[in-house]
This record gives structure tokens, C-alpha cells and sequence, in this order.
């Protein structure tokens, strides 16, 4: 059901010990009891921009972060009944409904996509994408991360196959390890892990931008929170919260970028860079939407990273986001 999903390599009770913040962001509290719902994360993304934007000021409901490094174990814990939703680039939120995690996508995010990279150690005498052929490539966090996505892509613009390199999978942290003392000269990665990178020895070979990735996320949630007419009236609420929250970042990166600093504990250059890439809006999931993101399913797909594919336009709930 989740074979995919285990490739993540830790126990899903290793991953809540090590990994679920179980921090509780309560509103004003309502009479009576309170829905609560348990919102997936990485890296702290949501949970510094929600808190940075004060954006559930007033909700009637609680939310509680489940926070994780990676997509492949945070829709293992959605699976798993210990998120109500998941949080992810397109890539991973497909390979996860490829799996079998039943889940549905009910709001689309969109960035600029330099916020995925290619990053290799300045010693590695790696200049340009046709210098990987042949070449060891790790790409974080498992099979069918949007790093794997960027690899692939541009593989074929540069008329190499997936096969002339050699991909290893791993999660984020033990990557940027292995980076920064040398023992890897090639990663493909995202976010906060692809800032530190450059942090630590690091150059960008190419990142996802002009089309490179399609810059779209999701935001979905499990079919059995959208069964809970409560949670799904709360969810629809989040999700005009944060859209509110995203247009407070376009325009506060200074004071979202000291957010940053102080929550996950990044250094100011590399905080700066996380601000300026991050989603900058929430949208409703459209016909051009789905169109975007089946090219992605379907390069994949022809590469054998997804398999089964996975028809997107009927993955959507989209009754919570107009």
C-alpha cells in the first residue's frame, strides 16, 4: 500500500519521537469542544510563516503541527492516520497517491521554482548538467522528490537519459552531512537543505527555475479528514488563512526572514535566500493546474519513478478553496 513511502528507511514510530513537533497553535477558544486539526509540515515552512503572520488570530478551531524533514515520511504519518494533511512540491504528493495513500489535493501553491537545485561541492569539477553523465547524483529526500524531478528534467533538456547517472536516496539531514564533509559531490535537493548546502562548500549547478520545476505544490488531505464535516470546514478556513499568510510574506521578507532565524535556526544569508523562494500564493486547483502537473506525472512515469501514473485532474477535492 505504501511501498514508496517506506523507502524513507525510518519506522513510522521512530519518525514521531524523532521528528512530530507536537506544538499545539490554539485560537481564541471557543464554547465547547474544539476541532483540531493536525497539519502537516517540513522543515517548519507552514508553522514559521502561520506564526510569523499571526494568520490564525480568531480561528474557532486548534491546530497541531506534525512536522518532518521530508514528504515521503510526513505522508507516511497522513497515511498512518497521525496528520490530517500533507504538504509537498507536486512530484512527491503524485508518487504518494501513486502508493496508495489516500489522500486528495484541495489547494495548489505556486513559487518560482528556484527554491529546488542541483547543488555540487566547488572542488567536484562538475560545470554543467552534461558533467553528470556517469556520475553518483544523491537526491533527498526519497524516490519521486521534486529534486528527482529537477534531475530528470534536466537530464532530457540536455539530451542525456535518467540511466547515464547513478541516483542514491537520502533524507535531507543525512544528505547535508554527507555534503558538508565531502563524502558526496553531487545533490539534488530543496528548500532550507539547498541554502545550507551552498552555506557549506556548496556551488548551484542549475536550480528549477524558468520551467526547469513547475512550481507548483499541494496542499492535501487525508479522505478521512474531509469525511469530518468539522475538519473540513476548519480546513477550509486554514486555507484562506494561509493564503492571507503567503501575501504577508511577498510583502514582510525582511520580518519573514527573521522568522526564519529564530525558528529553525538558520543563519541570516541563509534565511534570506528561504524568503525570497518561498510559495508566494495560494490557488484553487484549475484545468491549467492539472495540465501542469500531468507532464510532470507523466515524465516520470515513462522514467519508471512513478508507477502506476496517476491521472491528476481526478485527485482533487475542490470544494475548499474557490
Amino acid at each position: 500500500m505504501i511501498r514508496r513511502i517506506a523507502a524513507a528507511s525510518l519506522s513510522l514510530t521512530a519518525l514521531l519521537a524523532l521528528s512530530a513537533c507536537g506544538g499545539n497553535t490554539s485560537a481564541d477558544t471557543a464554547s465547547g469542544g474544539q476541532t483540531t486539526l493536525t497539519i502537516g509540515d517540513q522543515a517548519k515552512t507552514l508553522q514559521t510563516i502561520i506564526a510569523a503572520s499571526d494568520a490564525l488570530k480568531g480561528a474557532k478551531y486548534k491546530v497541531k503541527w506534525a512536522e518532518f524533514q521530508g514528504a515521503a515520511p510526513l505522508y507516511q504519518a497522513v497515511q498512518a492516520d497521525a496528520a490530517d494533511t500533507g504538504f509537498s512540491a507536486d512530484l512527491p504528493a503524485l508518487q504518494a497517491l501513486s502508493g496508495g495513500v489516500k489522500i486528495k489535493n484541495v489547494a495548489a501553491l505556486k513559487n518560482d521554482g528556484t527554491h529546488v537545485g542541483i547543488v555540487v561541492r566547488k572542488d567536484s569539477g562538475i560545470d554543467s548538467v552534461k558533467d553528470l553523465k556517469g556520475q553518483k547524483v544523491v537526491v533527498s529526500s526519497a524516490k519521486g522528490s521534486v529534486s528527482e524531478y529537477l534531475l530528470a528534467n534536466v537530464l532530457k533538456q540536455n539530451g542525456l537519459s535518467y540511466k547515464d547517472v547513478k541516483v542514491q536516496y537520502l533524507l535531507p539531514t543525512d544528505a547535508q552531512a554527507a555534503f558538508a564533509s565531502g563524502k558526496i559531490k553531487i545533490w539534488a535537493t530543496f528548500g532550507v537543505y539547498q541554502a545550507v548546502g551552498l552555506e557549506q562548500g556548496g556551488k548551484l549547478l542549475v536550480d528549477g527555475g524558468d520551467g526547469r520545476v513547475s512550481g507548483i505544490g499541494f496542499i492535501n488531505a487525508s479522505e478521512k479528514a474531509l469525511a469530518n464535516s468539522a475538519k473540513k470546514t476548519a480546513l477550509s478556513d486554514f486555507l484562506n488563512r494561509l493564503s492571507t499568510a503567503l501575501k504577508w510574506t511577498s510583502t514582510h521578507q525582511d520580518a519573514y526572514a527573521k522568522a526564519i532565524e529564530q525558528r529553525n535556526g538558520a543563519d541570516a544569508s541563509v534565511a534570506k535566500t528561504l524568503a525570497s523562494a518561498a510559495y508566494s500564493q495560494v490557488l484553487p486547483i484549475t484545468s491549467d493546474v492539472d495540465t501542469t502537473v500531468q507532464q510532470v506525472a507523466d515524465l516520470m512515469n515513462s522514467i519508471g519513478v512513478l508507477d502506476p501514473n496517476v491521472d491528476v485532474a481526478k485527485t482533487a477535492d475542490t470544494s475548499l478553496l474557490k
